[in-house]
């Protein structure tokens, strides 16, 4: 007898669990955008240079990239700093964001020694309300000194 409630019990569930299905209870859209634009630097890989999910934009890992000539821009730190920082700014322009709403940074340097210059040039695009950030040191592809990634919240 115990075994007959159970197997009812189990066949009840999954007469349920199929219905709300069929009816379209389970679905869930997904709101992730993916951000491009001809004035935005063109991946090197199977990736986006952005994602709008969630009320955030997440921002690539940017390489030191003139946009338009969409070539990689080797110099000092703080000229490749400096044209990171630019695209992450109209990346976040084009995601309906600003610098002004990033709320997490990840810096990869190639070589910790050049901390303090990254540093100043940082601190032009970042002046208050600061986000959370990580520093690291990190091989780097292609001879760059630096990559930095963000999050940041979407304006409403």
């Amino acid at each position: 007898m115990r075994r007959e409630r159970v197997s009812s019990g189990v066949l009840l569930l999954l007469f349920a669990l199929c219905a709300s299905i069929v009816s379209g209870a389970q679905t869930v859209k997904s709101d992730k955008r993916i951000v491009s634009s001809p004035d935005l630097p063109k991946g090197i890989g199977p990736y986006s240079e952005a994602v709008v999910a969630g009320g955030f934009v997440f921002v690539s890992g940017q390489g030191p990239f003139n946009t338009q000539t969409q070539k990689m821009e080797l110099g000092d730190i703080k000229s490749e700093a400096r044209l990171e920082l630019t695209n992450i700014s109209n990346i976040l322009k084009a995601s309906n964001s600003s610098l002004e709403n990033v709320v997490k940074v990840s810096v990869f340097l190639a070589d910790l020694n050049d901390f303090e210059a990254m540093n100043e040039v940082y601190r032009e695009f970042f002046k208050d309300n600061l986000p959370a950030r990580t520093t690291v040191q990190a091989v780097l592809l292609t001879k760059r000194k630096v990559v930095f990634d963000c999050i940041a919240r979407v304006n409403q």
